[in-house]
């Protein structure tokens, strides 16, 4: 056998049979710096080799035949060999040294599925050795007789018991029980998986992949739905309808974000350790992590401005110079579109990364500056909620003086104040919690953990808004049978919807021309219709 050391050699492929008729003990081909290819027949006619080392080179791929005799891979700053051949091809690899952890994933589940088949054989050897001990020294004798075997030896070089006395020689083929169970063969690869790249698929758990897919389409649908009838209505465009466009457009944006991870999820399940640096290096995962921050900030800032107009609105019901005009928040959304695309552009611009995690979210914290980035976030994400809290709270307050509104629309608007802040609660806490421990480098949950707060709590604002800001309220409503009647739908529906305005309409412009005084019905209605666009 021969040691075939092409160091630094100006090739860019070799080709098919070019080590035909050698016995190969170690290929060494590493630095050569424009290797992009090897002939997938390459090998073929050779013997060997044990040894491969492909190192320093820019191969994309390895051959698909002549791997099976390979015992010591080495392929450290191979950076563009992002796949690997069928794992079977590699029947005798013991060691592998690779550029990619993720690779490493694909050997230890080799491994791990060697190990479990010799432990049962190992385990039905046990059990086939007690039936045995348990028989008759005669019908041992006689049940070795039929097939040919001895169970005891005949002589003092023989083995004192004989295998195939228990198993069928199909069973113990290729296995030599010394030395496989006694002393297995251990695969080692380096490097080794880290805790934020671990041997999972995206999701990790399979109860995700389909409540994912679930709560995306919720997202999208229910956002969709809420921009198509608000861009379509005939009514005038008024600051809540303004401002319910954005927060929709935001969450539709982070129903996008899911439906992406949810896909590639599904493409690569089982096998994402041949596709990981693909995608956490590629277009897609920058793609989806920009979605997913632009989304979430300019969900939180559309929501806080929200509640500050609708507080706005009830505290200044009867003052009609200081009304929040269209004017005003179209300059204060624009500041929340440049914030938000200059938060989710800063990862593309090396400060912290989309690429640290298969989900995509800038968890990069090694840098002081990655660090403050995570932390401007969540601290901001926590001053919008305690906005909103208070916010809430004072609406309620005004609400809730009886010489304004009736008992009954107190308990209402409490119920409804009470479940938009549970929502937003439900989504930024755990969130905020977690995060902020991980950004002071303290982690309290792994990011296998951490995906089932991505899919059961990072949206739930997103599956949420589109219903109690929009759908469950009287002038979505009256808007969506309005459009459906366009399309021949429902008019009967909103032709009453249509009059039951106009009705409410005629009657708000008589009872303002003869009052000299806003009554109390007159402010109880303003402030609970605020609470209802």
């Amino acid at each position: 056998s021969i040691s075939s050391k092409l160091y630094k050699n100006g090739f860019e492929d070799i080709h098919s049979h070019a080590f035909n008729g050698t016995k190969l003990n170690q290929l060494i081909l590493k630095d050569n710096k424009n290797l992009r290819r090897i002939h997938n027949d390459a090998l073929r006619g050779a013997t060997g080799p044990d040894v491969l080392d492909i190192s320093s080179t820019a191969l994309e791929s390895l051959p698909s035949y002549g791997l099976e005799a390979i015992q010591v891979l080495n392929a450290t700053s191979s950076y563009s060999l992002k796949r690997l051949p069928p794992l079977d091809k590699f029947s005798s690899l013991l060691e592998a040294v690779l550029t990619y952890p993720s690779h490493c994933c694909a050997f230890r589940n080799i491994r791990t599925e060697k190990q479990n088949l010799l432990l049962s054989i190992f385990d039905n050897f046990s059990k086939e050795c007690e039936s045995t001990m348990r028989k008759p020294s005669h019908e041992m004798l006689d049940d070795s007789v039929e097939r040919n075997t001895h169970p005891f030896a005949a002589d003092d070089q023989s083995s004192p018991y004989i295998y195939s006395t228990v198993f069928d020689d199909s069973e113990m083929a290729g296995f030599d029980f010394e030395y496989d169970f006694c002393q297995p063969k251990v695969l080692t690869c380096t490097p080794e998986p880290d805790a934020f790249n671990p041997c999972e698929d995206i999701l990790g758990y399979s109860f995700l992949r389909v409540l994912i897919w679930f709560i995306n389409i919720l997202a999208i649908a229910g956002n969709f739905t809420v921009l198509l009838v608000l861009l379509t209505s005939h009514y005038k465009l008024t600051v809540p309808r303004f401002l319910m466009c954005n927060l929709s457009f935001a969450d539709f944006c982070m129903g996008l974000y899911l439906l992406l991870i949810a896909a590639v999820d599904a493409q690569t399940s089982g096998q994402y350790y041949n596709h990981a640096i693909d995608w956490q290096t590629g277009s897609g995962c920058s793609t989806a992590g920009f979605f997913t921050v632009f989304a979430s900030e300019l969900s939180v800032y559309t929501l806080t401005v929200i509640t500050l107009e609708r507080w706005h609105t009830i505290t200044y019901a009867m003052q009609l110079d200081r009304k929040l005009r269209l004017r005003h928040a179209v300059p204060i959304m624009l500041g929340g579109w440049l914030f938000s695309i200059g938060i989710a552009a800063l990862p593309l611009l090396g400060v912290s990364s989309y690429m640290k995690v298969s989900i995509c979210l800038p968890m990069d914290i090694e840098t002081g500056l990655s660090q403050a980035y995570i932390l401007l976030i969540l601290v901001l994400n926590v001053v919008a909620f305690v906005v909103i809290c208070a916010c809430y709270i004072k609406i309620y307050i005004a609400v809730q003086n009886p010489e304004l509104v009736a008992a009954n629309k107190d308990t209402k608007v409490a119920k409804r104040m009470a479940v938009l802040i549970f929502t937003d609660f439900t989504c930024m806490a755990p969130i905020s919690f977690f995060a902020i421990s991980a950004a002071f480098k303290v982690p309290l949950i792994t990011v296998t953990n951490s995906k089932i707060l991505l899919v059961l709590f990072y949206p739930v604002n997103s599956c949420a808004n589109p219903f109690l800001y929009a759908i469950f309220t009287k002038a979505f409503r009256r808007d969506f049978f309005l459009l459906l009647s366009k399309l021949g739908c429902c008019k009967s529906r909103a032709e009453l919807y249509r009059m039951n305005y106009f009705s409410a309409y005629n009657s708000n412009c008589k009872n303002g021309g003869t009052a000299t005084a806003p009554s109390k019905a007159s402010q109880a209605f303003l402030l609970l219709s605020a609470l209802e666009k």
